[in-house]
């Protein structure tokens, strides 16, 4: 439920409006603001008589929101959140943030190496897998606490805030201390145990959509933590899986708009996944930046035919460039920069 108050409703008035809701068991987010003050209601607003509230004298209006979200609900948050990652602010209309590295750390030389091209290029944030989920029991499972400390260091080399993936609730205090951005990957955006743990800390989180899941079902996985505590989420498109075999998933760009509408977190696109085809990244990258995507994440090697894993979807550190050359020229039609 909105509750929207008259612009000169006096603050007692308010502050007695809030405390009999809350004394009902339920939760009041205030948003102030210049010409008014809303107040968003989370809990069973079955019990609250909209119409008896709409009758006090200083109350504009009462709407009753049907979407199961709140935290995340626009309606609750009319203004883009714009999130910090290490000085990085990701969200609003201005910047496009570009963030680059390969899918697994493959160690040190590797990962500095091509941080150092990534920042050269005019990527912001490096990311790295660590921990590396797999469909193959077989395939490279990622180096561990020992690719953490390759990032720490690559960070130390260049600046660069890091991102990298958490695979279970064990590994939180280790990606607390070291990681800038902690992703939660397509198939942990479900695991609510890891979510609600997610919610207790104030580090900012890459929610990354699930390979089946409707975009109902993504933003209430983001508000399992933002409801522990954590407003700190951001949004990454990655493809679903469809009947299509031509690329490795489907890119679903119309979330962009339909998530700006639903929400005020910041999303991001991660083209990269969502092709699996290297060819296929730039003219995605640069169809996202014109659908209003808040940042790109691009998976780059310097040697992909040699990477351990997914080289066939990585950008050369010169191709990466020449997205973010491109990219800037997009940005710059519909008034935002890289």
């Amino acid at each position: 439920m909105i509750i929207t108050m008259k612009k000169d409703a006096p603050k007692e008035e308010i502050d007695r409006i809030i405390q009999s809701i809350e004394n009902k068991g339920l939760n009041v987010n205030m948003i102030s603001g210049t010409n008014y003050n809303v107040f968003g209601v989370v809990g069973d607003t079955t019990i609250l008589d909209a119409k008896q509230i709409e009758a006090n004298k200083h109350v504009e209006n009462v709407v009753r929101v049907a979407a199961p979200y709140k935290k995340v609900n626009r309606l609750f948050h009319p203004e883009d959140s714009i999130i910090d990652v290490a000085g990085i602010k990701v969200g609003g209309k201005e910047n496009i943030v570009v963030i680059g590295g390969p899918c697994s750390v493959e160690g040190q030389e590797q990962i500095t190496e091509i941080a150092k091209e990534v920042k050269a290029a005019g990527g912001v944030m490096l990311r790295g897998g660590a921990y590396k989920p797999r469909t193959s029991p077989y395939a490279f499972q990622g180096m561990g606490s020992e690719g953490i400390k390759c990032m720490v260091n690559a960070r130390k080399a260049t600046g660069l805030p890091i991102v990298s993936e958490i695979m279970s609730i064990d590994k939180i205090d280790e990606f607390v201390e070291n990681v800038d951005l902690i992703q939660v990957g397509a198939r942990n955006m479900q695991n609510f145990d890891l979510l609600k743990a997610l919610g207790k800390i104030n580090k900012p989180i890459l929610l990354k959509r699930g390979l089946s899941n409707t975009i109902e079902e993504w933003l209430m996985s983001a508000e399992y933590i933002m409801a522990g505590g954590n407003e700190n989420v951001i949004l990454c498109e990655r493809g679903i899986r469809t009947f299509e075999k031509y690329t490795r998933n489907t890119l679903d760009l119309s979330v962009v708009p339909i998530v700006k509408k639903k929400s005020h977190l910041p999303i991001i696109i991660d083209p990269s996944h969502a092709t699996g085809d290297w060819e296929l990244v730039e003219s995605m990258s640069l169809a996202a930046i014109a659908a209003g995507a808040d940042g790109l994440i691009i998976e780059v090697h310097n040697c992909p035919e040699c990477a351990w894993s997914d080289g066939m979807q990585s950008l050369k550190p010169e191709r990466f460039a020449e997205v973010i050359r491109k990219g800037r020229a997009i940005a710059q039609v519909i008034g935002r920069d890289i």
